[in-house]
């Protein structure tokens, strides 16, 4: 089974979520649970385990055109090109490849008549392997810093993470970009957390609206209640969305994540929360 968590901003505490959640599954449920860091560009879940084994790291390689001398410049490939990764200029016998843009669909390849299109291997980012002393397994994606291929990397490191007995937490990347949907694309349940603020509000309608074209069963957390206003709880109930708990907002546990301990020192209070909110998850999703 595969859960992500996600938010449409930053800041609202998806993280945190997806380490209690992994950590308080295992303890309440007995079951196997891992944990998915998919946002690529800053993932910041490792800080919050405990001594983390590191077991390997694997570069992840794209595959991207190269034109060789064959070229009759036809522009076929630049036609078939859905991306706009590549640029022929007939008259003047020119031939590039932009590498940022490219997707790796293969399309050129296929439409060249004259075997003027190889492939190269380009290094997009690594994704690591990490096992806990209880067994647990965390698996981690780092994008290559100036790589636009979040949604590659992503796509490659729930494959290498996938596994059938487990549950899978997805960390997802903040918003509702490509990257989001493909982080929660194939998931059995969605948690969506957001916090009562007039931006968390706006940010989660955004993504409500994208959860509602996917058909992906949801439901939502409000994190640091107590912080804001109501309007957020009138719009679940509106919107008959569920509400899988409220984590309050507090000082002292903001202190905690700072320090990178909120595991270390977790309180019979946050606890008790996140009993209620698995509790909540498995009756709505088969957990």
């Amino acid at each position: 089974m595969q859960i992500a968590v996600a938010s449409g901003k930053g800041g609202t505490g998806k993280t945190t979520v997806s380490v209690n959640l992994f950590h308080f599954i295992k303890k309440f449920l007995n079951k196997n649970v891992q944990l998915t860091d998919c946002d690529v560009e800053e993932p910041n879940d490792i800080f919050f385990l405990k001594n983390p084994d590191l077991q390997k790291k694997q570069e992840i390689f794209q595959l991207v055109p190269e034109i060789n001398n064959n070229c009759t410049f036809c522009k076929k490939c630049e036609d078939w090109c859905e991306f706009s990764a590549i640029t022929i200029v007939s008259r003047i016998k020119f031939a590039e490849v932009n590498e940022d843009l490219c997707h790796s669909c293969g399309a050129c390849t296929l439409a060249c008549n004259f075997n003027a299109i190889t492939e190269k291997e380009i290094s997009v980012g690594e994704v690591s392997y990490y096992k806990l002393k209880d067994g647990r397994r965390f698996t981690e994606g780092r994008l290559k810093v100036g790589s636009p291929m979040q949604t590659f990397l992503i796509r490659q490191l729930k494959k290498l993470s996938s596994l059938n007995d487990s549950i899978t937490i997805l960390d997802a990347p903040p918003g509702t970009s490509c990257p989001v949907v493909e982080t929660i694309s194939g998931s059995d349940f969605v948690i969506l957390v957001t916090e009562p603020t007039p931006f968390g509000l706006y940010d989660l309608k955004l993504t409500v609206k994208l959860l509602n074209e996917t058909k992906i069963p949801y439901g939502v957390i409000v994190n640091k209640a107590g912080l804001g206003s109501d309007e957020v709880y009138s719009y679940l109930e509106q919107n008959k969305i569920a509400l899988l708990g409220e984590i309050p907002f507090s000082k002292h546990y903001a202190g905690l994540y700072a320090s990178g301990k909120i595991l270390h020192e977790s309180t019979m209070e946050n606890e008790r929360i996140y009993r209620e909110i698995i509790n909540k998850i498995s009756s709505l999703s088969g957990l």
